[in-house]
């Protein structure tokens, strides 16, 4: 069984630390319960589940320190997996960057677990898959798709008395569609904790729509256009940015949090007044964790409120040396949207791109976060208000500091997945001025 309650984790994780003689010890635990269905050409090619339980132990002597991991819990494969660890550890170089482990807390009791989500099984899987066959099958296309629900567990233990627990639901289901030469392309992305908000039907037919409406696309110049970016546009773009949501990066000049001649941004109006990004553990569309394995508590924390960047995390090394408060990384974001659906953002666009999903996006320059990426799976000029024809694909170089003040209009903010690590984000559809394209693309 990979997935213990609360009592059984400590308890395991206690068996493993009464072996420890080090300065200090941790002890963690990862488990995963799940399956997945994967289809392509309108027929499922692989199905199969996951199970699987893990410790990891690190010990410490002074500043030095390693790691083992094991999958056996006997008393003698615990016995010697601490061994190990300890003896790995005294051979190991010091760490100036180490820090003590932090004694007992208080950590709430999260809202991550959905038991619905936690007992979907091969049947509940094969039922979504059929459905979002059914929605295929009925527009003449073919669907290759990937769906999987996943329960997993954290727990940590440490000598000095810490100890966390968590258990967390999620599924997750992406399609393609596309017509039978190869030449018309849609997509849909979803990602919930709780399984009764996923329809995989309605999800394939906008993926389907999106592909019907993509044949005998036009070439257009490439320059800067007004774009519309849908949510999984918008995420995939975003994503890139969040991750500078760092101190010690923008200290040492690393990243667009950067300021020239030193030091960080922080206080400062990088973004439109209308961009207001933070997390919320709690947030009942998007919950997470309590806790991090560095065992600080996660509690809401505003990032960016009207276009102000108001925190940066600081590790508990990094807050030491600059005499500040620890603030750990976000635990999920949150980006507040508008009152406008995508249909009229759409209506009120005089001109422009509306993007479906951005694809193979690199970073050119962290300074500035410039990105370069491509457009696919539908991608369509808008004429007063109306989506007049669909174009071809091109590649991009934008900056997500840029675009976002360059921003005209926010959408309602919906859960959303990023296809590069499909982590899900609360994000809105946006509408952005002078988006700058700078070829054009055969892709699809």
């Amino acid at each position: 069984m990979a997935i213990l309650n609360k009592e059984e984790s400590r308890a395991l994780l206690q068996k493993a630390l009464k072996y420890s003689k080090a300065d200090e010890c941790q002890v963690s635990l990862t488990g995963r319960e799940g399956g997945n269905i994967r289809y392509a050409l309108n027929a499922v090619s692989t199905a199969g589940e996951i199970s699987s339980l893990g410790m990891v132990i690190t010990s410490v002597f002074g500043k030095k320190s390693a790691t083992t991991t094991i999958d056996e819990f006997d008393e003698a494969s615990l016995q010697r997996a601490v061994l190990r660890s300890e003896e790995l550890a005294q051979l190991a170089p010091e760490n100036p960057e180490h820090m003590p482990m932090l004694g007992p807390q208080d950590f709430p009791d999260s809202i991550t677990f959905n038991p619905d989500t936690d007992q979907v099984g091969p049947d509940k899987r094969a039922d979504l898959v059929y459905n979002s066959l059914k929605a295929s099958t009925n527009a003449s296309l073919q669907a290759a798709g990937f769906l999987e629900n996943t329960t997993e567990l954290s727990a940590v233990l440490n000598s000095k008395g810490l100890f966390a627990y968590n258990v967390e639901t999620d599924i997750t289901f992406s399609v393609t569609t596309r017509n039978a030469a190869g030449t018309q392309s849609g997509y849909a992305a979803r990602g919930f904790t709780d399984v009764k908000k996923l329809d995989t039907y309605s999800a394939t037919q906008i993926a389907c729509q999106k592909a019907l409406g993509s044949g005998g696309a036009k070439s257009i110049e490439p320059k800067k256009y007004t774009v519309i970016l849908e949510p999984v546009a918008a995420t995939y773009m975003l994503e890139n940015m969040f991750r500078g949501f760092d101190a010690r990066s923008a200290d040492e000049g690393r990243s667009y949090m950067s300021k020239k001649g030193g030091g960080t941004r922080l206080g400062e109006k990088l973004m439109d007044e209308k961009v207001s990004i933070y997390s919320d553990p709690f947030h009942p569309e998007l919950p997470a964790s309590t806790w991090n394995f560095e065992g600080q508590k996660q509690e809401k924390v505003q990032w960016v409120d009207k276009g102000i960047v108001k925190n940066l995390s600081y590790s508990r090394y990094w807050a030491q040396k600059k005499g500040v408060n620890p603030l750990p990384g976000p635990a999920n974001i949150i980006m507040e949207g508008g009152t406008n659906s995508l249909d009229e953002l759409i209506a009120g666009t005089e001109e422009g791109i509306l993007v479906s999903r951005l694809w193979y996006i690199r970073l050119v320059d962290p300074q500035t976060l410039l990105l370069t990426g491509l457009t696919r799976d539908g991608t369509f000029y808008i004429e007063n208000g109306k989506i007049k024809f669909p174009v071809k694909n091109f590649r991009f170089n934008e900056s997500p500091i840029i675009m976002l003040n360059n921003l005209e209009a926010l959408g309602k903010t919906e859960r959303s997945i990023s296809v590069e690590s499909y982590r899900s984000y609360l994000i809105p559809p946006m509408k952005i001025r002078d988006f700058t394209f700078t070829s054009l693309s055969d892709a699809i």
